[in-house]
């Protein structure tokens, strides 16, 4: 009897322990391990000092989140770094834009930057906000004091330009057109093939904090999130457009002839994909297409007089630069009368071209050319400065139209208050000097007043002063881009062609590409010499 109750008593406690052991693991089950630890109802969040005001006024703050605390008591940080990457913040090395060097290697750059003598820099002074000046010194160490300092940012560019020999480095946000922007390892973040992570200058941020915390605030609020709290950069290439504005266009005489011996689209061989890579390419087409064009040279006469026309099959060469808008102020745009006009408007109309500064009559020749992309509103205006005999367009007649200055401011602060970037475009008098001429700066001035971000001249066969002048960057002259004075001169052998860059609908920065002929019909990029050589000319006849 007692081994049986021994034997029940066994069992039971048998069934006792599976009933414990069941009872635990079930406990186990529910309650969180330490890496399974959900966040707190309110998060700290210490954001540094030195975070870029742009990235920090995008920040996107939960109620959940308290951003008033200290370092030592926040549970996450913002910070530079890459274990928990938030953001990629694009900083610019920057120059006063009468600057001559084009380009830095990061060695030199980070080797100016703690004080090496043996560094041969083109500036003698960096200077940046302190904020900016911080987090470069996580990145690359302590600065020279001497050399490297800091400025407020409403300083930088004021004294950077009285300086002359001063640069910056800032966030892209806040480059501007009287930057000159320069390129460090061959990048520059104004370019289109600008690559955010091989750029020396990106700087990442990334959260930091207790353990078991920073991990779940990361997957709830980092980048991959449905609401991110920090913006994942400041340089969105689906805000940029690149404009790329051009000189005179003539394919007569002989650039005609060199097309006809060498291939229509000869004359583009060294610079076509420059102006192909661009969101919108401007070109300034003096003459009009006409079938009964005769051959080049063919007639004396007329290229005596400067009687001008293009065969259409020469239209092969603005097609293969990536022509979008074609100016018509120019001077031989009627030099074959009314019927040639419209036979070219049609040719522009039938490949999708918009024109602008002449038309079909008066009314055509005063609308904008419009254009959006990425988000940018840019308008092309413009008009022809000569005597009225230059400019036809009539209520009847094709033509270019002339400028009547008043109708014009109108015409840009119509566009303006549609939320246009207006570009305006002038065939003015000819003169064979850097210097700007009086005459244009009175004009050029009036349209910018008006509200013109950008004033080219398109008369120019040699390249020109620029100016800066209410907001507005002032281009007197750009020089030819297709036209064959390459015997008339060494200086009309050299010209410009302007890569305007907008974001976020506004007017950011100008880069300059220089050109020289090689002959009569092809231009190709300069030397670092020639580069040189003609920048200096030009920013010392600009008064700076």
């Amino acid at each position: 009897m007692k081994q049986r109750i021994f034997t029940i008593a066994i069992i039971f406690c048998l069934m006792s322990l599976a009933a414990c052991s069941s009872g635990a693991n079930t406990v186990e089950k529910s309650t969180p391990q330490p890496s399974e630890q959900t966040l707190p109802n309110v998060i700290s969040l210490w954001i540094p000092p030195f975070i870029p005001s742009g990235l920090l006024n995008a920040l996107k703050i939960s109620k959940n989140i308290l951003t008033d605390t200290t370092e030592e008591k926040a549970d996450i940080r913002l910070d530079v770094g890459n274990d928990y990457p938030v953001s990629t913040w694009v900083y610019a090395l920057v120059a006063p834009f009468p600057t001559v060097a084009d380009e830095v290697s990061l060695k030199d750059l980070q080797g100016f930057w703690r004080g090496d003598s043996n560094v041969n820099f083109p500036a003698k002074r960096i200077i940046m906000e302190g904020g900016t000046q911080a987090i470069f010194t996580k990145l690359w160490g302590n600065p020279s004091v001497s050399i490297i300092s800091s400025v407020s940012v409403d300083m930088l560019l004021s004294t950077a330009w009285q300086e002359k020999t001063t640069w910056a480095i800032i966030p892209f946000e806040q480059i501007e057109p009287k930057w000159k922007v320069i390129r460090v390892e061959g990048q520059s973040p104004i370019h289109k093939d600008f690559n955010l992570k091989t750029y020396p200058l990106s700087v990442p941020f990334t959260f930091v904090g207790k353990s078991g915390i920073v991990e779940k605030f990361y997957d709830s609020f980092g980048p991959t999130t449905a609401n991110p709290i920090v913006p994942s950069t400041n340089r969105d290439p689906n805000k940029m457009t690149v404009v790329a504005e051009t000189g005179v266009t003539a394919l007569v005489r002989g650039t005609a002839y060199l097309m006809e011996q060498k291939g229509i689209t000869y004359p583009a061989q060294d610079i076509g994909e420059i102006l192909r890579n661009a969101d919108i390419t401007h070109i300034s087409n003096e003459v009009p297409f006409w079938p009964s064009c005769p051959k080049p040279f063919s007639n004396p006469e007329n290229d005596r007089n400067m009687v001008f026309c293009s065969k259409p099959e020469y239209i092969q060469l603005l097609e293969a630069v990536g022509t979008d808008v074609v100016e018509l102020t120019g001077d031989h745009f009627r030099d074959w009368g009314p019927e040639p006009m419209l036979y070219t408007l049609d040719m522009y109309d039938q490949r999708g071209w918009k024109y602008y500064g002449g038309g079909r009559n008066i009314d055509d020749a005063e609308k904008p050319a419009l254009f959006e992309n990425n988000g940018n509103k840019i308008a092309f205006l413009g008009c022809n400065a000569k005597l009225i005999g230059y400019a036809t367009a009539s209520a009847t007649n094709p033509g270019a139209v002339h400028c009547d200055l008043d109708v014009m401011a109108k015409k840009i602060q119509e566009v303006v208050q549609q939320g246009y970037n207006p570009i305006f475009t002038f065939q003015h008098i000819e003169y064979y000097a850097y210097k700007a001429d009086p005459v244009l700066v009175k004009d050029f001035h009036k349209v910018a007043e008006a509200g013109a971000v950008i004033v080219g001249g398109s008369q120019a066969h040699m390249p020109g002063a620029l100016e800066f002048y209410r907001g507005a960057t002032l281009h007197y002259g750009l020089g030819n881009l297709f036209f064959d004075q390459y015997t008339e001169g060494l200086e009309t052998r050299k010209a410009f062609i302007d890569m305007h860059i907008f974001y976020n609908n506004k007017y950011i920065n100008t880069e300059l590409i220089t050109m020289e002929f090689v002959d009569m019909a092809r231009p190709r990029l300069m030397t670092a010499a020639e580069r040189e050589y003609l920048l200096k000319d030009v920013f010392f006849a600009s008064g700076w």
